[in-house]
């Protein structure tokens, strides 16, 4: 029998689970996704009959129904877009019209990637009864892959409608919410349109007879979209509820600013950081809805630390990101993309530099790194340190290669720097020139050629076109170093990336190998200085550099993978250490895991400048070979594998609301065993086969003190 463990007051919520045996640190969550205990009580024909239903309704009558419900559902702001984007085609292909994405109404994307339809059946009339109280949910499809359905919320319902969910929010779970702070107002507005819709749903679905086919899981992502989970349990609804938290919010903020973050984590109070960064509310929120779900998840075994620690419960599944391989891998085109995109980077190269000095650019090497404005976090100080180090080394050790090093991010800009549109826009005069000489003397030197005349073409061309190229030349020269920066930043004095610049005097001077740009802007077809994709940027590079400080999964590295480039990543990230448990020799697949853990700032450089002199290196062949056993390795991370994950996840919250629906205790023993974990999945397992008794036993073996673990 598993023992309970009281996880000590949380002003959220109060809650109960078992210890496992181990502690976190000993557990690997990765060759073991799920909580020890869970052993799945439905095999794959078993499952797929479930969740089709038993045949007497179709659509989202018949069968459990999952509802992922997300603030990026519909609006990208983050990566959790990316997640349950490329996500859907694969829960669509398993629940099909039982899987539904439910987030908040934004006129303006939704416009781009929503397509209203009307709903129909008993849905159709549950939306009907929220309009008539004054909640607009919009059904319809996302037009991404897989079609998913979709209900979008015109959530805000007025003052007084808030501040009575921020009562209840305080009264039921001990939450306080400050009333002036916008991002917490829209989150506790959503959640409680989010409670209201699924009250409405559970009592429209029984009504028509569906709610015997199957539970309704509900599968909340990030804290914005959390709350909904205490408010859901406290008022009963039968609707087995899911948490992932993709990052703590506590975690982001102190590894921010603690080097060694991860080996101080175990004694770290939380209520004091919380207080400390000001994010009390924000966490207790995230607290309070990791612990009043029936299953809790996140992304890897990285964050799963910072859950048991920050957040007060163990995580019961880790759920990777995946990607959906095959809309990026270009099979045997990957190759040549790599080639045909690595020219356009070299027209931006010739733009930017050119005008100063020249360099053989069959000879450059293009590194990148980028992510979210944060640093430390995302290892962008690391970078430019090992930079500096790599610049010196390249000239010590006389090896003929020159690199080129992007930082990609979003900074708030006046506007491009003029004088990289001036040179632009005359490197662009200069190719017309070029094409129009190219073509008169194509046409003249064939004349002469066909009547026996030798090879002779400075006189084929005109001086009309002779005078253009050498003004375009001469408009073209810049007497200065290049920019290190292409835009004008609006804080450029309190920047820290250039700070950093400057203190390694990575200034671009001819005679260093190493140049660095720095592109505070997202790199899109309507940018004009590049005129292409992000992605196809990526397929044109060499290598991308991920060292993160601190990141809980890590999609650019991911990215990397998927479209045949070599990466390095590090191990206090969460795709880091996926790798290093999935592969024993992870270096010979190009995807390399930087140590920082453990390990000082300036000893982390050293090691990421030694991997770059050996990558700078390799020869061509060598880079082709390498890009092949990337491409290779890419598949891994499809979400056909990695999804399992999910439906563990959810295979586990039926489980437990099932038990929960069944064992009833009288006589002041909780009632609510299976949610607070005191059955276990694998107890589960024994009840799906029959083995009642086993139930009973502990039903009967455990008991909670009275009033405790139903609080959330």
């Amino acid at each position: 029998m598993h023992i309970l463990r009281h996880v000590g007051p949380v002003s959220a919520c109060t809650c109960w689970y078992p210890v496992v045996g181990k502690t976190m640190a000993d557990r690997n969550l990765q060759s073991d996704p799920a909580s020890r205990d869970h052993k799945s009580p439905m095999s794959a024909s078993s499952v797929a009959t479930m969740l089709a239903g038993d045949g007497s309704s179709s659509g989202a009558g018949g069968g459990p129904l999952l509802f992922e419900i997300s603030t990026e559902v519909c609006n990208q702001v983050g990566g959790i877009y990316q997640v349950i984007r490329s996500k859907a085609p694969l829960m669509v292909q398993r629940w099909g019209d039982g899987y539904c994405l439910v987030g908040p109404w934004e006129g303006a994307k939704a416009q781009v990637e929503f397509e209203e339809l009307p709903a129909s059946g008993w849905l159709a009339h549950a939306l009907e009864e929220l309009r008539s109280a004054g909640l607009h949910v919009h059904h319809g499809r996302w037009m991404v892959p897989g079609r998913p359905r979709v209900l979008l919320i015109e959530h805000w319902q007025g003052w007084e409608r808030l501040n009575e969910a921020k009562f209840r929010l305080w009264t039921d779970h001990g939450i306080d919410t400050p009333g002036d702070d916008g991002l917490v107002n829209f989150v506790v507005s959503f959640a409680d349109a989010v409670r209201r819709l699924f009250e409405v749903l559970c009592r429209h679905r029984d009504n028509a007879g569906a709610g015997g086919s199957g539970p309704i899981v509900a599968h909340f992502h990030e804290w914005l979209a959390g709350p909904a989970i205490p408010m859901i349990r406290k008022q009963g609804l039968p609707v087995a509820t899911v948490f992932t938290t993709h990052a703590t919010i506590l975690g982001r903020y102190i590894a921010g600013g603690m080097d060694d973050f991860y080996d101080r984590l175990p004694w770290l109070d939380h209520d004091f950081e919380a207080r400390k960064y000001n994010v009390t509310t924000q966490h207790r929120i995230e607290r309070a809805s990791a612990h009043g779900a029936h299953v809790f998840t996140t992304v890897s075994s990285v964050t799963a630390e910072e859950c048991n620690y920050l957040l007060g419960r163990p995580v019961d599944v880790v759920t990777p990101n995946g990607l959906t391989i095959n809309l990026y891998n270009a099979g045997h085109e990957q190759q040549r993309l790599h080639g045909v995109y690595k020219e356009q980077i070299h027209r931006f190269t010739m733009g930017h530099f050119f005008p100063s000095y020249q360099f053989d650019l069959d000879n450059t090497v293009y590194i990148f790194t980028s992510g979210r404005f944060e640093p430390r976090n995302k290892g962008f100080d690391l970078c430019l340190e090992a930079m500096a180090r790599l610049n010196a080394e390249l000239k010590n050790q006389r090896i003929n290669k020159n690199v080129v090093f992007f930082i990609i991010t979003k900074r708030a800009t006046h506007s491009i720097n003029p004088l990289s549109f001036e040179k632009r826009g005359i490197l662009n005069d200069l190719d017309e020139v070029c094409e129009k000489i190219s073509e008169g003397v194509a046409e003249r030197l064939f004349k002469r050629a066909a009547g026996g005349g030798p090879l002779k073409l400075d006189d084929l061309v005109e001086e009309y076109w002779m005078l253009r190229y050498r003004r375009a030349q001469s408009a073209f020269k810049h007497h200065g170093l290049p920019m290190v920066v292409t835009h004008l930043l609006q804080d450029e004095d309190k920047d820290p990336v250039l700070s950093y610049i400057r203190n390694l005097q990575l200034f671009n001077r001819a005679e260093d190998p190493v140049k660095v740009v720095y592109h505070p802007d997202f790199i899109t077809p309507t940018n004009r200085l590049w005129s292409m994709d992000y992605d196809q940027f990526v397929r044109g590079t060499h290598l991308g550099l991920f060292p993160s400080m601190y990141e809980p999964w890590g999609y650019t590295p991911l990215e990397c993978a998927a479209m045949g480039i070599p990466s390095v990543t590090s191990d206090t990230a969460g795709f880091g250490r996926y790798v290093q448990e999935s592969y024993a020799d992870p270096d010979r697949g190009g995807m390399w895991v930087l140590k920082r853990r453990g390990r000082s700032y300036h000893d982390a450089a050293a090691d990421l400048c030694k991997m770059l002199v050996d990558f700078c290196r390799m020869d061509r062949r060598d880079r082709i070979a390498l890009r092949n056993e990337v491409d290779k390795r890419s598949w891994d991370f499809d979400w056909t594998r990695l999804g399992r994950a999910y439906h563990t996840t959810h295979e586990l919250a039926i489980a437990r609301i099932r038990a929960e629906q069944t064992l009833s205790v009288q006589g002041g023993k909780a009632s609510g065993l299976a949610s607070l974990g005191a059955v276990t999945a694998d107890d589960l397992s024994k009840m799906s086969a029959g083995q009642s008794a086993a139930i009973a036993k502990v039903s009967e073996d455990v008991k909670l003190p009275s009033g405790k673990g139903a609080r959330a």
